[in-house]
């Protein structure tokens, strides 16, 4: 049974930052490649980072590419998405999803945690 889980949304001022941390377990972490998503009130949930199982190189969308940072610890079977000036259009419920290696289908989410960025 694999359970993806993520933590660290809330409240915070726009030109802030803010941390989320994903876990997944079930397996070796290792074979996991790792995505956030987010979905604003009344649109689509889109993919903003991915981090490849074997060190393969990370995907950033374009709207968060310069400020956001995607990271893994394998030994603490956690990644984490680092948001660095965040502003109102970051406002969104953010999921991690887990795909096993590279099926290429996101099999694997979390509940999603809430981010909202004010003026």
């Amino acid at each position: 049974q694999v359970q993806v889980e993520e933590s660290g949304g809330g409240l915070v001022q726009a030109g802030d930052s803010l941390r989320l941390s994903c876990t997944a377990s079930g397996r070796t972490f290792s074979d996991y490649t790792m995505g956030w998503f987010r979905q604003a009130p009344g649109k689509e949930r889109d993919v903003i980072a991915a981090i490849h199982w074997n060190d393969g190189p990370t995907y950033y969308a374009d709207s968060v590419k310069g400020r956001f940072r995607l990271s893994r610890d394998n030994a603490k079977n956690t990644v984490y998405l680092q948001m660095n000036n965040l502003s109102p259009m970051d406002t969104a419920v953010y999921y991690c999803a887990a795909q096993i290696r590279d099926t290429g289908r996101y099999d694997y989410w979390g509940q999603g945690t809430q981010v909202t960025v004010s003026l």
